[in-house]
């Protein structure tokens, strides 16, 4: 099977995934990984290997690029402290932490001779970042609270370029290269430094020329490049190319998409920007259920184990550690968000592809390939599908049940009232036998009143369901304003230049009605503060 034909074949199964996901009410991405586990298994056919130089120059820069693309600055700028303090010292604390932990154990264990500290602190960098993809998906889809998924968003976001720059500075004190404190700490700031005046020469300079078009394609192209030139220019100077598509993702987000995008391109380039990380994260995780080999894991299933736990038990510490020294200031996380975010500490492809990029001859590679792939299937699939049972123990969000019920109701007077539409024109049409008509309207009539009584009777906050259903209707309202203005321009009755004001026009209030939720979402929040 060609290469092409392979790619075809993966987004066949990723769009029959999503579909059956919408049934079984699992995380996308862990549904994902198990459709790859199964194929691998069963050997259905052999798709490409997940190497550093596909995921670096293919699927990391598109993905982070979207992430943060989509982050307010001004909201990640007042969570900057936990953040920064999760990403970064948060990383170096949690590496050791692991690498304490690990060690002791794992030359306990028969079958390992000679574990050193150096290969825990080599597994501890490469395990460090986290993939939480699937954990804000479901925050977003639980309605838990914006800032938790800002946390946790930015975090990883962050902690991707700590464990590569980390990861890259174990193996030189692994091989007896000589590296002090000092030269450490040198070296990260030089690294993370430098990528993020790459990021952001190459994010204003984009912002610039996008202030100066006006059209989407070139907008959306110009983005692109943003993205993937970030990071090539930064890798190619040996410094972070993760934290400079990072930066430049915040630029063309936050200043390009604000101040020179129009509302019709800002639409559609967060619609490109959106797929585009529906489709790389498709590939990215059946590619690791594809990666792991199963019978490798239950042989080290030991080993796995205690890798996880270690893994597990270093971030809580951490978590719970820099939640107690942020107490008393305004970016306090309360206790139950220090175990959610300790449990949504998923990993992902990064951390599989920095164990595979270690020499063939680098000692113990084989049990640190089976303990890195070990703990990101684990992380994927116990903690993805169990994170929202504890987000709704933990009281973060509320049951479903009520709230679904209410949405069931609410589609079926829908459907019911545009069913009795559709009499109404059966009836204009004069049909001779109007018996019909009136028994099937008396039907629906007695439907709609049973459905919304209902409603009424329900527990249900009665303030927030009217303002939700306002912004409902005010954004069909917009919608088959813009569906009609683009039946006209097919017909010929508007020109291009009407045309394309009157979808000026129509965008900008879309883009409104989003903002403006935006807006009370988090003040409602920080009110609950």
């Amino acid at each position: 099977m060609t290469n092409e034909a392979i790619f075809i074949v993966l987004f066949m199964i990723a769009t029959a995934v999503a579909i059956g996901v919408r049934r079984l009410r699992i995380p996308y991405t862990v549904a994902l990984v198990l459709a790859g586990l199964i194929l691998g298994l069963v050997h259905a056919f052999r798709p490409p290997h997940l190497t550093k130089e596909l995921l670096f120059t293919v699927f990391l820069p598109g993905l982070l690029f979207e992430a943060a693309f989509h982050i307010d600055f001004q909201e990640f700028w007042r969570n900057k402290m936990a953040i920064i303090s999760l990403a970064v010292p948060g990383v170096i604390a949690a590496m050791s932490l692991t690498t304490l932990i690990l060690t002791p154990v794992a030359n306990s264990l028969d079958f390992i001779s000679i574990f050193s500290w150096h290969y825990a602190l080599v597994f501890g960098a490469l395990i460090a970042a986290t993939d939480p993809i699937a954990v804000v998906a479901m925050f977003k889809s639980l309605g838990a609270p914006r800032r938790l998924r800002i946390l946790v968003d930015g975090e990883s976001l962050l902690n991707d370029g700590t464990g590569i720059v980390f990861f890259t500075l174990s193996l030189s004190l692994v091989s007896g290269g000589k590296v002090s404190a000092p030269g450490l700490f040198l070296d990260f700031i030089l690294i993370v430094g430098i990528g993020i005046l790459v990021g952001a020469g190459i994010g204003l300079a984009v912002s610039q020329i996008i202030r100066h078009v006006d059209d989407p394609m070139i907008e959306i192209t110009l983005t692109t490049i943003a993205a993937y030139g970030a990071f090539m220019v930064a890798e190619q100077l040996h410094y972070s190319g993760v934290i400079a598509t990072v930066t430049a993702g915040l630029f063309a987000g936050n200043y390009a998409a604000r101040t020179g995008m129009s509302p019709s391109t800002r639409i559609a380039v967060e619609t490109f920007w959106e797929y585009m990380a529906f489709a790389l994260n498709s590939i990215v995780f059946l590619l690791i259920g594809f990666e792991a080999k199963i019978p490798h894991l239950l042989a080290s299933w030991k080993i796995v184990i205690v890798a996880f736990l270690a893994v597990t038990i270093g971030r809580g510490i951490v978590i719970l550690g820099m939640s107690g020294i942020l107490r008393r200031t305004r970016e306090h996380i309360p206790w139950p968000w220090s175990a959610v975010m300790t449990w949504g500490g998923l990993r992902g492809a990064l951390p599989m592809v920095l164990v595979l990029s270690l020499p063939d001859n680098f000692a113990h590679r084989d049990l640190l390939v089976s303990m890195t792939f070990g703990v990101v299937i684990i992380s994927i699939l116990l903690n993805g599908l169990t994170i929202s049972p504890l987000l709704r123990k933990l009281g973060i969000v509320k049951s479903q049940r009520t709230r679904e019920e209410y949405e069931m109701i609410r589609g079926k007077l829908q459907a019911q009232n545009a069913a009795l539409e559709f009499l109404d024109n059966m009836s204009a049409a004069r049909l001779k036998n109007t018996d019909i008509i009136n028994t099937l309207r008396q039907d629906y009539e007695e439907k709609i009143e049973k459905n919304e009584s209902r409603i009424s009777e329900m527990h249900i906050n009665q303030e927030q369901l009217h303002d939700e259903e306002l912004e409902w209707a005010r954004r069909q309202l917009l919608l088959a304003e813009k569906n009609e203005v683009l039946e006209a321009f097919h017909r010929g009755v508007l020109s291009q230049e009407i045309y394309d004001r009157l979808l000026a026009d129509i965008d900008a209030r879309l883009l409104e009605l989003d903002t403006s939720r935006d807006t009370e979402r988090n003040s409602d929040e920080e009110d609950k503060k």
